[in-house]
C-alpha cells in the first residue's frame, strides 16, 4: 500500500486537476471525492488507529462532494463540512504542541484584514465566511506548532480557501479554480503525511522508554 499509494494518489490528483483545467465535470466527479479518502486510508495504514485528523478527512470528503454541486445551499453545506475539518485539525494540532503566540497573532491579523476587504462584497455569506475563516486561520496557526511541513500545509489550506472566498465575492482571477485545487491537494498531502509520521520525528523525552525510531515503532 505504501509503495502504490503515491502513484495512485498522483493519478487521482492529476485527473482532478485536468477536470478543473478543462472544465469537465465528469472528471471532477470521478476524482475529487477520492482525494481525502485515499489520504485517510494511508493515514490509518500508518497510524493504525482513528484520531481527529482522520475525522477531519471524513469531513473533507463530504465537503468536496458538496462543493461539486451548484448553488448557495451546496456551498454553505460544503463550508459547514470543512468547518468540521478545521476544528478537528485544530484540536489535534493543539493537543500535540502549542504554536508560538506570534503565529496566532499573524494569522488573526490576516483573517481580520481579509474579511474587512471582502465584507461588502460577500453579502449574505458574510457571517458564514467570517466564522469559517476564523477556524481556518486558527488551524493554520496551530499547524506551526507541529512542524515546518505542517505549517506549509496549513498556509496552503488558507490560500486555497482564500481563493474560494474571492470567487464567492465575485472576484474571478485567471486560473483561480485550478489554483484552488493545486493548493488544496498540496495542503492535504502535507498535513496528513506530516501528522502520520510525527511520532517518529518528534517525541517528548520519557524516562525508561526508547526514543527515536525504536520508540516510534513501539507505539505504531
Amino acid at each position: 500500500m505504501r509503495r502504490l499509494w503515491p502513484g495512485l494518489y498522483a493519478a487521482v490528483a492529476a485527473v482532478e486537476l485536468a477536470g478543473v483545467a478543462l472544465d469537465v465535470p465528469a472528471l471532477q466527479w470521478a476524482a475529487k471525492p477520492l482525494l481525502a479518502p485515499l489520504l485517510l486510508a494511508w493515514l490509518l495504514r500508518v497510524r493504525r488507529r482513528w484520531d481527529l485528523v482522520a475525522a477531519g478527512l471524513v469531513f473533507a470528503t463530504a465537503g468536496d462532494v458538496a462543493l461539486l454541486l451548484p448553488g448557495t445551499t451546496a456551498f454553505l453545506v460544503g463550508m459547514g463540512c470543512f468547518l468540521g475539518t478545521q476544528l478537528c485539525f485544530l484540536t489535534a494540532f493543539l493537543g500535540h504542541r502549542r504554536a508560538p503566540l506570534a503565529a496566532f497573532a499573524g494569522y488573526l491579523a490576516v483573517w481580520a484584514g481579509a474579511n474587512a476587504l471582502l465584507w461588502e462584497r460577500l453579502g449574505d455569506l458574510r457571517l458564514p465566511v467570517l466564522g469559517y475563516s476564523l477556524a481556518l486561520s486558527l488551524m493554520a496557526a496551530a499547524s506551526v506548532g507541529v512542524s515546518r511541513r505542517a505549517a506549509a500545509g496549513g498556509a496552503l489550506f488558507l490560500v486555497s480557501d482564500a481563493l474560494i472566498g474571492l470567487g464567492a465575492a465575485g472576484a474571478e482571477l485567471p486560473g483561480r479554480r485550478l489554483a484552488v485545487m493545486v493548493t488544496y491537494i498540496a495542503a492535504l498531502v502535507l498535513l496528513t503525511t506530516t501528522w502520520a509520521r510525527r511520532e517518529a520525528t518528534e517525541r517528548p523525552t520519557v524516562p525508561d522508554r526508547p526514543s527515536g525510531p525504536v520508540g516510534a515503532m513501539t507505539e505504531a
